[in-house]
């Protein structure tokens, strides 16, 4: 059997960014699990050139444990690495490379469960479900997650293995993002008084934004357990023009709403749509030309569940004592699982979002360790009511059932 610290090798390897292909990852790992009697299905893009994998090992019956990961990662290029980014370097209890954090150490960790598993123990079916491009925007898990819907897949529980530590996390915000074009009247900036600046109508908009985030901070729903515990308004980029002689007569601005669970996004949207139309409304009777366009480019849900939900209850005993309780600031798939099937979704894996995305991505060896340890447990828990695994959890983790 690979062990997981392998297994992690074997992904890095692959430079999964999104605009490269992931087939050759997907096909190792289904050649794998196949050959340990697992029944693996495919779900391509529409180039052909990536796929999501779901993967069941057990029964194809109601219940048991569904394992959720990405195996797209951002990009290297540009950053200052001092180890090669695509080549797992081991130092000092680290296990350095890209995606060893973010989220290739969880998929190794259940792949390498995946393998280890004797498939005629499982009462009830393990299931991974790994997809790509998350990173821009969780696009790669839809086409899968309408299958599972469609086929009435039901597990116990899935767990979204994004970095937390190993803490259980419940919750994360959900995210809208915005292309937003604005339209003025250009002229020789000599005249500009006779003309209509784009980047004016884009800046009214940014203050209208600000006012906005001022009133969902005095009044707007809120979630404890984040940084922020309300939803956020955010500009990211502005831009327009082309001389500094001549009045823009267009501009651009991408934005992005994060918003709690219990916000509507639907709600929010309407309020950023108002912020543009008062931004234009001053200029429309001079200016017929005038006007802000807004499209909603890319978002996902929100999730929150429920600490005492009793297959919640049940992974938690799986975690060591101390383990607690949190909520992530990024979006994860989490709340597309949760908003498409009546089924608990938890986020819990290793290592530390403080170490994804960046030069020297690393993850500790322990973490790798402790998620094994939890993940076997959990098999042990949710699939089966035989302890096929024991030998491969530690002494601390045994007795639980």
């Amino acid at each position: 059997m690979t062990s997981t610290e392998d297994w992690l090798e074997r992904l890095v390897a692959h430079p999964t960014v999104s605009s490269e292909t992931n087939l050759p990852l997907i096909e190792e790992i289904e050649a794998t699990l196949a050959n340990a009697g697992a029944v693996c299905e495919r779900f391509y893009d529409t180039s052909g050139q990536k796929a999501a994998l779901l993967v069941r090992l057990g029964p194809d019956v109601p219940g048991g444990l569904m394992l959720s990961g990405h195996v797209d990662v951002v990009p290297a290029a540009g950053q200052d690495w001092t180890v090669p980014p695509f080549s797992l370097t081991r130092k000092d209890g680290r296990l350095y490379g890209r995606g060893t954090t973010d989220m290739k150490g969880f998929v190794a960790s259940a792949v390498a469960l995946a393998e280890a598993i004797d498939v005629r123990s499982l009462a009830a079916p393990l299931w991974l479900a790994i997809s790509y491009d998350e990173e821009i925007g969780c696009v790669g898990v839809r086409p899968m997650l309408e299958e599972i819907v469609g086929r009435d897949i039901l597990p116990d529980l899935i767990v979204v293995g994004e970095p937390t530590s190993m803490q259980l996390g419940l919750g994360h915000k959900g995210k809208m993002a915005f292309h937003v074009k604005a339209r003025g009247v250009p002229r020789h900036s000599a005249e500009a008084p006779l003309a209509l600046n784009a980047l004016h109508i884009a800046t009214d908009f940014v203050s209208g934004l600000r006012k906005l985030q001022d009133e969902i901070e005095a009044r707007g729903s809120r979630e404890p357990g984040y940084s922020v515990p309300y939803a956020t308004v955010h500009v990211g980029k502005l831009s327009g023009g082309t001389a500094v002689n001549l009045v823009p007569d267009q501009a651009e601005l991408l934005m992005e709403c994060r918003m709690m669970a219990a916000d509507d996004p639907l709600a929010l949207a309407e309020q950023v749509r108002k912020a543009g139309a008062a931004a234009v409304a001053p200029h429309k009777d001079r200016f017929k030309e005038a006007s802000i366009e807004i499209e909603i480019t890319g978002n996902y849900p929100g999730h929150s569940v429920d600490r005492n939900h009793p297959m919640v209850q049940a992974f938690a005993s799986c975690l060591p004592k101390g383990a607690r309780d949190c909520r992530v600031s990024f979006g994860t798939e989490a709340g597309l699982f949760a908003q498409a099937l009546d089924v608990p979704v938890v986020i819990c894996g290793p290592g530390s979002m403080d170490q994804g995305h960046r030069p020297d991505e690393f993850i500790e060896e322990t973490q790798l360790a402790l998620c094994d340890a939890v993940l076997a447990e959990a098999c042990i828990r949710f699939c089966t009511s035989r302890r096929p695994l024991a030998s491969h959890v530690p002494k601390q983790m045994h007795g639980k059932m």
